[in-house]
């Protein structure tokens, strides 16, 4: 049975933590590249940090949306709420991205398959603590039956 209220603000949370996550693993790698401490150190490069996490992101999330829907479609259906899915489904994501169209991978992983791969975990942590958590609660549990006897 469908709780219609909890669908939707689950929904919310999905659309929320999908961009928070992508967000978060976008500057996590822009903030790798420019290595910039903060705006009162050196102010253009903050601001070109921030300018070029935003791009990664977007460039993320138009990657990752359809492997990142499988496994949120999986995890609401089948009420998976552990947060060892949601890393485990971001780790796979980003690998698969990172070694997307490398023909090389034979011979041993490409350099900073590492720092993609802690972006996707740092993406699915986002996640899973703005909707992963609550996967699957949008169903009601089914009313059991007062004339049956449960002690059987």
């Amino acid at each position: 049975m469908v709780h219609g209220g909890k669908l939707v603000w689950q929904i919310l949370r999905i659309v929320c933590g999908f961009i928070a996550g992508v967000l978060a693993a976008g500057l996590f790698l822009s903030w790798g590249l420019f290595q910039t401490t903060g705006p009162d150190q050196d102010p253009i490069a903050f601001a070109a940090m921030l300018g070029t996490a935003f791009v990664t992101a977007s460039v993320l999330g138009g990657l990752a949306f359809v492997p990142a829907a499988v496994a949120i479609v999986l995890a609401e259906l089948l009420g998976w709420r552990g947060i060892i899915y949601h890393l485990a489904a971001a780790g796979l994501i980003a690998l698969g991205l990172w070694t997307l169209g490398n023909e090389t991978m034979a011979s041993g992983a490409r350099p900073g398959t590492s720092v993609a791969l802690a972006a996707g975990f740092l993406g699915g942590l986002v996640y899973w603590l703005i909707a992963g958590c609550n996967s699957g609660g949008w169903r009601s549990k089914k009313p059991e039956d007062p004339g049956v006897a449960s002690d059987l």
